[in-house]
């Protein structure tokens, strides 16, 4: 069985916030405490980094489910949970994330690169931290914002300089053993080599990467054989040798239909016909193989390639093959551009963004989009009337009621914002202040409220303050009277 595995889809939880505390500080001879509910922690992040000392994706082939810690609940007297534990996830050099329909995410090259995949949920605030001048003693908390929950694609394409094509037993894995320190598997049947082998060679003060790509064969780039599990790795190939058997004992074979078989097959995957090529005619030792390599070198030739007789077996013509693979692959390093330190960039948002969106549907509805109006949705307890009237008035003061209205909605419309459907009702939230009321409970969502307005409480006062113009005039009388009956 091969431990060798280049494909996985992984299935990533990030850690969710934790709640916010509702409490209220209770202690001796302070019977108005005020709030302390502490603040939920955050969720751990799902990270990949790139590890030189990992090969393969194996690890994840036996565990593609992946779930980092959820943040811890705040709790009384002002204490806050703890945040819940990043997860790094460590990847071969040469990775390519993916989602699930193709998109890709990032292409991890180079030891150290790090990428965030999952990002864990803020954890909500504690009524401590939602107390303000109008809402002294909050009866509600915010809810923790649940982490990103998603699958990917990992693919593992090879970083190699050069890449070893051809047909099975053509002797592309002897090749590399003995131009390198590699050890593959090397047997006299097809299809020996399960999986790519990478090779470090080195030529006076050069040094390069080789990679054997193994299950070439016709029909290799529709899925037949092995070779569209591995035609990935020569993407990042920066020269290819087609290693050709010159003592093969098939009928129908010669070095020049298995070059044409195999360039049909690169062509057809696509994205390689720039790449320089060389043809190493292998088994030379062989005398037949010599004879044949002999009399299509001069065909290989006119058609512009560099033609090398080696022999894995006495190692002849060997030392040509790899000066020459060191030429190509520091003429393509010098021509490639230079490597540029990332920037940083920073965008901010326009000033006249208000961050959502309003789509008005077929259906009548209306649909709210964006990160601030559906991450307020999540982290809203709408058990708690107070809470809601809460996010009623955030909702309003970002604007939403005044989008709603100018995009023709009429109260009683549906209304969503992430997964929540609401039906408008603006007159419970347009230009209405704050009401205090009993904790957990919010006066503007009760269908009748009999609380006086604040118009109505403040000529009342004024009412009680003023007396009538005939208590003044009983009063006036009442002296006079007394007067007389004094003379």
């Amino acid at each position: 069985m091969a431990t060798f595995v280049d494909r996985v889809v992984l299935h990533l939880q990030a850690g969710d916030g934790g709640h916010g505390c509702v409490s209220i500080h209770r202690e001796k001879f302070k019977p108005f405490g005020g709030p302390d509910g502490g603040n939920g922690g955050h969720g751990g992040s799902v990270s990949l980094v790139v590890d030189p000392q990992v090969t393969t994706l194996l690890d994840f082939h036996f565990h593609p489910h992946v779930k980092a810690d959820n943040g811890k609940g705040g709790a009384g007297s002002n204490r806050d949970g703890a945040n819940g534990r990043n997860l790094v996830l460590k990847v071969p050099n040469g990775t390519v994330v993916q989602t699930t329909d193709g998109t890709v995410l990032a292409d991890m090259v180079g030891a150290g690169t790090t990428f965030e995949v999952a990002r864990g949920g803020r954890g909500g605030r504690g009524n401590a931290s939602l107390a303000n001048a109008k809402r002294k003693a909050p009866g509600f908390a915010e809810l923790g914002e649940p982490g990103d929950q998603l699958d990917i694609v990992l693919e593992l394409k090879s970083v190699a300089d050069v890449g070893l094509v051809g047909f099975p037993s053509a002797g592309k894995s002897s090749l590399i053993s003995v131009i390198s320190a590699a050890k593959p598997k090397i047997a006299d049947y097809p299809f020996t080599t399960l999986v790519p082998n990478l090779g470090v060679v080195r030529v006076d003060n050069h040094t390069f990467t080789v990679a054997d790509v193994p299950g070439l064969i016709p029909g290799a780039a529709t899925g037949k054989g092995l070779g569209l599990e591995f035609l990935r790795h020569i993407e990042r190939c920066a020269v290819l040798v087609h290693v050709i058997d010159s003592a093969t004992l098939e009928p129908g074979r010669d070095p020049v239909a298995d070059i044409d078989a195999i360039e049909a097959e690169l062509s057809q995957y696509g994205g390689l016909a720039d790449r320089p090529r060389l043809v190493a005619v292998n088994k030379v030792d062989v005398p037949d193989g010599r004879d044949l390599a002999e009399i299509v070198r001069p065909d290989l030739e006119e058609r512009g390639y560099r033609v090398f007789e080696v022999s894995a077996a006495t190692r002849e013509g060997l030392k040509e093959l790899t000066y020459a693979m060191a030429d190509l692959v520091d003429a393509e390093r010098k021509a490639a551009p230079p490597a540029e330190p990332t920037r940083i960039v920073i965008r901010p948002m326009a000033v006249d963004d208000d961050g959502f969106t309003i789509t008005a549907e077929t259906d009548g509805s209306f649909t709210v989009r964006g990160v601030r109006p559906e991450r307020w949705v999540k982290q809203t307890n709408f058990d708690n009337d107070e809470a809601v009237g809460y996010l009623a008035d955030r909702l309003a003061r970002l604007g939403v009621e005044d989008k709603l209205a100018k995009a023709g909605a009429q109260p009683g419309d549906l209304v969503r914002i992430g997964e929540r459907e609401f039906d408008w009702q603006p007159t419970l939230y347009a230009g209405v202040d704050f009401v205090p009321g009993n904790r957990g409970t919010d006066v503007r969502l009760e269908e009748k409220s009999n609380r006086a307005s604040a118009a109505e409480r403040l000529a009342a006062r004024k009412a009680r303050r003023v007396r009538s113009a005939d208590e003044v005039g009983a009063d006036a009388s009442d002296d006079e009277d007394f007067e007389d009956d004094a003379e």
